[in-house]
């Protein structure tokens, strides 16, 4: 039996659901922001920063931190160095495409 969208009865509306579970665009972009924190802790001087420095640097920049969105972070980063995290990741910006080509002078 197929269940009908609707925002009464046993079924959800798909704007409930959308409120409720961010797109994963949405949480890309976040968890970008926490993984350039937990690098700018390494470049400071960090060989293994925690949860604290990585809200300290977010805090500082004026972010306001998700406590679950951080703790899912530092769990996909725990025991890795930070250049494994950047060669896995690099590869993921290849769909960015790499910038256009210069224009002509003249």
């Amino acid at each position: 039996s197929s269940q009908s969208l609707s925002a009464t009865g046993p079924t959800i509306s798909l704007l409930a659901l959308a409120s409720r579970s961010p797109p994963s665009f949405a949480l890309r972009t976040m968890g970008m922001k926490y993984l350039a924190a937990y690098m700018m802790a390494v470049i400071g001087g960090k060989d293994a920063p925690s949860a604290e420095d990585v809200k300290a640097i977010l805090e500082a920049g004026g972010i306001e931190v998700d406590q679950a969105m951080l703790d899912l972070m530092m769990t996909k980063v725990e025991g890795k160095e930070v250049h494994e995290l950047i060669a896995a990741g690099h590869g993921k910006f290849a769909a960015c495409g790499g910038g256009g080509g210069g224009g002509g002078g003249g």
